[in-house]
C-alpha cells in the first residue's frame, strides 16, 4: 500500500519544493536519471527495497511535475524508458549536486567495496561542476565509467541533457575517480587523475579538465 502523499500547506517556497521533492525515493529516482535512460527494470535495480507500486507513483508523479518525460522506444527495441526533462536538468541538478557535494566526505572510502558508476559520475562531473568556471563551455561530453555510459552537456552555465556527437570522451573507473577527489594523499590524487583518458581535440580536452578540476 503507498502511504498519502504529504502536503506541508505551507505558501513557503521550501515547503513548495519539498512537496514535490521531499517523498521518500523521490531524490533517489532522479539521481539515477542523472545516468541517462533508464528503463523501470533498472529504477528497480538500482533502487533496491522500493515497492514497485510506490516508484510507478513516484514517477508519475514527477512526470505531472515537468521534471521527468517517459517515452516508448520503436522497434525493435521497444521499450519504455525515463530521462530528466530540460527542466528536471535547470532545476534538479543544481539541488542534487548540493546535497552529492554535502554527502561526498561523508562516503565510507573501502578497497572491497568498490564505487558503482553512478557514485564516480557525481564525484567526478557533478559534484565539481561550477557555474563560474564552465560559463564559456558549449558543448556534449560522453563519461565512460565502468562500463556504464554517461552523457551530459554544458550550456549556458548549467548541466544540460546531451545533443549531437561529443567534444570530448572520458574512460575511467569509478574508483579513481572517487579517489582524485577524495584520496588520503596528493600523491594518490595525482595518480588517480593520471590514470583517467580523455579523447577529442586538445583544446576541448583543457577546457573540460580546467572547468572540473580533473
Amino acid at each position: 500500500m503507498v502511504p498519502p502523499r504529504r502536503n506541508y500547506n505551507q505558501n513557503c517556497p521550501i515547503a513548495r519544493g519539498l512537496d514535490v521533492l521531499g517523498e521518500r525515493w523521490t531524490l533517489l529516482i532522479l539521481r539515477e536519471l542523472v545516468g541517462g535512460a533508464r528503463r523501470y527494470s533498472d529504477l528497480r535495480a538500482e533502487l533496491p527495497g522500493i515497492a514497485t507500486n510506490l516508484l510507478a507513483e513516484r514517477l508519475s508523479e514527477l512526470q505531472d511535475a515537468g521534471l521527468i518525460d517517459r517515452s516508448d522506444l520503436p522497434a525493435p527495441i521497444g521499450r519504455t524508458v525515463y530521462t530528466l526533462s530540460d527542466a528536471g536538468w535547470q532545476r534538479v541538478m543544481p539541488i542534487l549536486q548540493t546535497i552529492a557535494w554535502f554527502g561526498l566526505d561523508r562516503l565510507d572510502l573501502m578497497e572491497d567495496d568498490p564505487e558503482s558508476p553512478l557514485t564516480g559520475f557525481l564525484a567526478g562531473f557533478v559534484v565539481p561542476f561550477d557555474p563560474l568556471k564552465t560559463a564559456e563551455l558549449s558543448a556534449a561530453y560522453r563519461v565512460e565509467i565502468d562500463g556504464r555510459r554517461f552523457e551530459f552537456a554544458v550550456r549556458q552555465g548549467g548541466l544540460a541533457a546531451p545533443h549531437g556527437e561529443p567534444a570530448v570522451t572520458v574512460t575511467a573507473s569509478a574508483v579513481d575517480l572517487v579517489t582524485a577527489r577524495l584520496g588520503p594523499t596528493e600523491a594518490r590524487r595525482t595518480a588517480a587523475r593520471r590514470r583517467i583518458k580523455f579523447d577529442g581535440d586538445p583544446d576541448a580536452v583543457d577546457a573540460l579538465r580546467q572547468a572540473f578540476s580533473l
